[in-house]
């Protein structure tokens, strides 16, 4: 269950920087990559940069690991590795255009709201 307590922490900071349209996706038996996948977006790149740091923060805080963060620089689509969870902070623009939600779409939507109200 140390994954879904990393999910809502990560939620819960990628909603403390006002991410938009969170989105996470069980993908258990779907993929061997992540037990979850935390889709949200910024509307610029210091928002996108933001979510990203806070998530990694949050993560330490509660004794997780953060394996690695990729395309921080960039700030159109950053990946926050944190084994079970993985989490795909976009520009708004670029996640129209990559629409993961579709890609997976065979992926259950796991209910964010008890993380969003703690």
């Amino acid at each position: 269950m140390k994954e879904l307590e990393l999910l809502h922490v990560a939620v819960k900071a990628a909603d403390d920087k006002k991410a938009e349209d969170i989105v996470a996706l069980n993908m258990q038996g779907i993929s061997t990559i992540a037990d979850y996948f935390i889709i949200c977006h910024g509307n610029s790149d210091k928002q996108v940069q933001a979510i990203a740091r806070e998530m990694k923060e949050k993560a330490h805080e509660h004794g997780f690991d953060v394996k690695r963060i990729e395309g921080l620089e960039e700030a159109q689509w950053v990946l926050v590795d944190m084994g079970d969870v993985v989490a795909h902070i976009f520009h708004r623009d670029d996640r129209d255009y990559y629409n993961l939600e579709r890609l997976w779409g065979d992926a259950p939507r796991e209910d964010i709201e008890v993380a969003l109200r703690s």
